[in-house]
């Protein structure tokens, strides 16, 4: 069936805050559905009524919008109950959704003894045999029912953008709880109905999914709709190979991240080109990342995330920036020095924020290190004329051998230390004009300025 407009959706559970792992599937959704020119839905899967928080969900909203991800349509399943009641009435009726008493002992007990006997622990359908009259019994005792989903007694495939022909066995599954006892939903059911009211065309998320895609596919199927096209990709696990949690790694959440100063295109450009044959490599935009997207590149291994890769794309990012698209940024930083003091320092930034330790260089008061206060007081003498360029630095250094006869670390680095008080740095040629005559004069002469 021909596709008027790719739709798309994320859906957390605003169970928790969003980390490097689940907002993977946010970003590949975003640049799918960019360059397909459709359509992005921020669903909010909060039935979970115990632990869903509007924390939790502004949180998501808010790590969202850094990364720049917006969306074209929104829901909160919480909004929706009416629906999901009708779907269940309708299967209901038609005999695919069922009641069952057992308690959560019993079935413990039942899956026990199937271990036991090394047989697969799936629920053996025992409801089913129940009389009307045996389930008045159940229910007089003060039981009531969870509803469990009768899977079709055949194999499910679908294909999958990512893993292709795949088949998922419905005998190695046990029918799928979709109503608690108390009456609340679990994710299955009002995931499927959702899928089909906002006319989701592709389902894109990790691959810890699989066989739910299994089940959904033939719920799908039972409602009277088609299922949407899926794409599994491949999980994202910590430096030593344990898979990311949202509640065990608090310093890979976005808040975390953010926090700690760096860049969401850095991220997003990480993130998008990790695990995939594609180069490494930052991006200004999203529209950027999207437009060299492509879903098929996803590779199926799981991948590690090393927080070194993102240091190294962060800066590489900042490096790459021109001054025009950071001037807001220093300014209500204050610490907009022009053009030339971007230039000169964005080569040494690890995050934005260290661009005011340059400012503060540049400006002062920075108290200089003498090694030799003769050496530096003769420097300074030497120091020439302004107005000053990116050729004084070479100038005053080779008047300064002349003079001292001393070349190499021997004259430089002395010279740094006198002027920045520290051993490193942006490349004083840039960097000396910016100081000016006046500071260079008392610093080499050890005065703080």
């Amino acid at each position: 069936m021909p596709i008027d407009r790719v739709t798309v959706r994320f859906a957390p559970s605003p169970t928790g805050k969003l980390h490097v792992g689940n907002v993977r599937a946010a970003l590949f959704n975003y640049l799918f559905v960019r360059k397909a020119g459709g359509a992005y839905l921020l669903r909010l899967d909060d039935t979970d009524l115990d632990r869903s928080t509007a924390e939790f969900a502004q949180g998501i909203e808010t790590d969202l919008a850094w990364l720049g991800i917006r969306h074209d349509l929104f829901a909160r399943q919480s909004d929706r109950i009416a629906a999901y009641e009708a779907a269940a009435d309708r299967l209901k009726a038609s005999g695919r959704l069922y009641p069952c008493y057992e308690t959560a002992a019993e079935l413990t007990r039942k899956r026990n003894r199937q271990l036991a006997q090394k047989k697969p622990p799936v629920y053996d359908r025992a409801a089913l045999k129940l009389t009307d009259e045996e389930k008045r019994a159940l229910e007089a005792e003060g039981r009531k029912p969870h509803w469990r989903f009768l899977l079709a007694d055949e194999d499910t495939r679908f294909v999958d953008l990512i893993h292709g022909e795949t088949r998922i066995d419905p005998h190695s599954l046990s029918d799928p709880v979709l109503i608690r006892e108390d009456g609340r939903f679990l994710y299955t059911l009002p995931s499927v109905v959702d899928d089909i009211e906002f006319a989701i065309t592709h389902v894109i998320r990790g691959a810890d999914h699989v066989t739910n895609t299994g089940v959904q596919v033939q719920l799908a199927r039972a409602l009277g709709a088609e299922p949407p096209v899926y794409a599994h990709f491949s999980l994202l696990q910590s430096v030593d190979g344990r898979p990311l949690s949202k509640r065990e790694d608090a310093d890979f959440s976005l808040e975390a991240l953010r926090n700690a100063g760096y860049e969401p295109m850095a991220l997003n450009s990480l993130l998008a080109r990790l695990g995939t044959t594609d180069a490494i490599e930052p991006r200004q935009t999203l529209e950027e990342l999207a437009a060299g997207f492509d879903i098929s590149h996803l590779g199926r291994a799981d991948i590690r995330f090393d927080p070194a890769d993102l240091d190294k794309i962060n800066a590489a990012f900042l490096h790459m920036l021109p001054y025009e698209a950071v001037m807001g940024r220093l300014g209500a930083m204050k610490c907009d020095l022009g053009r030339d003091f971007w230039e000169a320092v964005k080569p040494n930034l690890a995050r934005f924020a260290d661009v005011k330790d340059w400012a503060r260089i540049v400006e002062g008061p920075v108290a200089p290190s003498i090694e030799d206060a003769a050496f530096a007081a003769e420097a300074a003498d030497a120091l020439p004329a302004e107005p000053w360029g990116p050729e004084t630095w070479g100038l005053w250094t080779n008047a300064v051998k002349e003079k001292s006869g001393r070349k190499g670390k021997a004259l430089f680095m002395p010279l740094r230390l006198a002027l920045t008080g520290l051993e490193h740095g942006p490349e004083l040629k840039n960097l000396l004009p910016l100081i000016g005559r006046k500071r260079a004069d008392a610093r080499l002469r050890g005065l703080s300025s």
